[in-house]
């Protein structure tokens, strides 16, 4: 690697911010010849803070390695805003050079529900930042073509929602008037994964003409307009007379019996083999538990609380999968986040519940057996509640049907395991 190229990888991970600027002022022509040779994990960072189209149009200067190193390290958002600037031909052929895992990730990543803001949105202009003048956001809102807009969506350096600005407020403004002076509170926003319903209820709370389109972290995606609002309204009215007569592929509250236990039943079976599994593993077990009952009086503690730890795992590893906060991808950030979570909330669960056994039955060895366990439990359980949903996304099952059957084994296996286990291991002090 030249020192150029060093100074440059250098540049773009140590200063980001200082990179998109300079990376806004560089034309087009200019960009792959600056860029070349540069690794796609030093670019990423100044991706994050460039506007949609600059970034796109940046992303489109790269080579194809290079394109191929930043929809693996993007983020979602990241990731699907160079996916959308890009032609079909191109996005697919790109696709198609990509792995398999990657490449299905990215495809679940851009699907959104029909019914959804993400289906609904627009991209009208390019992005207007709190710091242009007035002069700078009609210039880029000329080269839009856009005409019938009446307020502006502002973001700020890091393109996350911070206000909008009335046309006509402009048009009586000074060009050098920065736009953060004419800022106006937003009266409503939607996530991309926000149904067409609460779309419509935002409509009719604020009186807007349009709602802005963000993510889980505050960026700004697009912009919902009124026209596919009033479509969005005769949709949710189609919707309810469907559900009124039990029309839909999946099960409503009004569905049949038959139907709802024909999408049940399967599912309520392999839970009880799970639970077979589970009482096998407590039958294992059975003459140390005959021996020491105290300990089939402690075994739901262990398991309950891993139990409740893993689904609170799960819950948020289900959500950010369904907000496209995370992919399937960033299984390691994710599991290594529970992991450190499971081993703290097991190490403060392990002092009070050892404690309390101890002051409970005057033995030292029980204390230290449930708190022992307790620190296992803890850990297989954020790892299963991380783990399972994002498998089970790879594996193209809804996650929100089968994780809760799966964690439950998992945890109730590792709670009995690591409780049984251990006791089993430290008889002699019991």
């Amino acid at each position: 690697m030249t020192l150029e190229l060093t100074l440059k990888e250098t540049y773009l991970r140590e200063q980001p911010a200082d990179a998109a600027r300079s990376l806004e002022t560089i034309s087009d022509r200019k960009l792959s010849k600056q860029l070349a040779g540069i690794q796609p994990a030093a670019i990423v960072a100044s991706l994050e803070l460039l506007t949609d189209s600059r970034a796109s149009a940046v992303f489109r200067q790269l080579d194809l390695q290079q394109q191929q190193g930043i929809l693996h390290a993007a983020s979602p958002r990241l990731a699907l805003t160079l996916l959308a600037g890009m032609r079909d031909e191109k996005r697919q052929q790109l696709f198609e050079t990509l792995p398999e895992a990657v490449r299905k990730d990215l495809e679940r990543l851009q699907q959104f529900a029909d019914d959804s803001a993400g289906r609904l949105l627009d991209r009208p202009y390019d992005t207007i930042r709190s710091d242009m003048t007035v002069e700078e956001a009609l210039k880029v809102l000329r080269r839009s073509g856009t005409r019938r807009a009446r307020s502006l969506y502002v973001v700020d350096r890091e393109n996350k929602l911070v206000g909008k600005v009335d046309m006509q407020a402009m048009a009586m403004a000074y060009e050098d008037e920065v736009l953060s002076e004419l800022l106006e509170d937003l009266e409503g926003t939607v996530l991309a994964t926000a149904p067409r319903k609460e779309i419509v209820e935002q409509l009719e709370k604020y009186r807007v003409d349009s709602l802005p389109v963000v993510d889980v972290e505050g960026r700004l995606l697009g912009v919902v307009r009124y026209q596919r609002l009033f479509d969005a309204i005769e949709s949710v009215a189609t919707a309810s007379l469907q559900k009124m007569v039990g029309v839909s592929a999946d099960e409503r509250a009004l569905s049949t019996a038959t139907f709802a236990v024909k999408r049940r039943l399967p599912w309520l079976h392999i839970n009880l083999l799970t639970a077979f599994l589970a009482a096998a593993v407590v039958g294992v077990f059975e003459s140390l538990i005959a021996q020491f009952t105290a300990l089939a009086v402690l075994l739901p503690v262990v398991a309950g609380q891993s139990g409740n730890a893993g689904s609170q795992a799960l819950a948020v590893t289900m959500r950010g999968l369904a907000l496209r906060e995370i992919g399937t991808r960033e299984w390691r950030r994710v599991l290594v986040k529970e992991v450190k979570i499971g081993l703290l909330d097991g190490l403060a669960l392990a002092v009070t519940c050892g404690l309390s056994v101890y002051v409970w039955s005057q033995s030292l060895g029980l204390a230290l057996v449930i708190a022992v366990a307790m620190v296992m439990s803890m850990v297989a359980a954020g790892i299963s509640g991380a783990v399972v949903p994002i498998m089970l996304t790879r594996l193209g099952q809804d996650p929100a049907t089968a994780s809760s059957i799966i964690l439950t084994t998992v945890t109730d296996v590792a709670g009995f395991i690591s409780f049984l286990g251990t006791a089993s291991l430290l008889s002699f002090m019991l």
